[in-house]
């Protein structure tokens, strides 16, 4: 029963199920269209709704910077082509941008598989974005309500943030590059034995990194 239950429910760390969609690129094989590269797949309840115009516009503006990242988007509402591919057209027409990336068109399928049919919503799907790394695999998932837009400049922060944790094996604090306590820094992951957080207050002492206590440890990104 409870494997049951995940199936349509990914999680963080799950591999990004396989699915073959039909976009308005044409059709494309997920994850496998993306491999070697990150991408953002961020849904939507319908075509011709004001947020998620909203929202197409703000991420085309973002996306020279999403593929700076070596990060693709594809965007999904439950509409079909010709309708992405109108809503597209009024975009371009009355809002000057282009939309570049490809728009799945989804008879529910998708919807299904992602957990993004949530009862107490309506029949709606539920705007959500998923962040998948150039493994396939989920890194990030966040969930909005039709009532409210996204902050595609935060979807962008996260991007560059998980690549940093993942290519310099640290964390990231709060609110970073602009963090309270930190600045930009980046955070040394706690030791996990006695022995190395001794070491840690000895590397603090020499400059290699600054500490506010032994498991709190932050430095510059080299």
């Amino acid at each position: 029963m409870e494997n049951e239950k995940s199936k349509g429910m990914p999680l963080l760390g799950d591999e990004f199920p396989e699915m073959t969609v039909e976009t308005t690129h044409g059709t494309i094989e997920l994850p496998k269209a993306f491999s070697g590269k990150w991408f953002v797949l961020f849904s939507h309840p319908a075509d011709f709704t004001p947020v998620c115009t909203t929202e197409f516009y703000a991420f085309q503006k973002r996306y020279d910077q999403f593929r700076d990242l070596n990060c693709e988007l594809i965007g999904m509402s439950v509409d079909q082509v010709f309708a992405h591919i109108k809503w597209e057209e009024w975009i371009q027409e009355n809002l000057n941008i282009e939309i570049e990336f490809p728009v799945i068109a989804d008879t529910g399928t998708v919807a299904g598989k992602l957990g993004l049919i949530h009862p107490g919503k309506g029949t709606n799907t539920v705007r959500a974005v998923f962040v998948v790394d150039d493994h396939g695999k989920i890194r990030i998932i966040l969930y909005y309500p039709q009532e409210l837009g996204r902050n595609m400049d935060e979807i962008l922060r996260v991007v560059e943030a998980m690549q940093i944790a993942d290519n310099k094996k640290v964390a990231m604090p709060a609110n970073w590059p602009n963090n309270e306590l930190v600045d930009d820094h980046v955070i040394i992951p706690p030791a996990k034995d006695v022995k190395t957080s001794k070491e840690r207050l000895k590397q603090a002492e020499s400059g290699e990194f600054t500490c506010y206590d032994w498991w709190l440890c932050h430095k510059k990104l080299d």
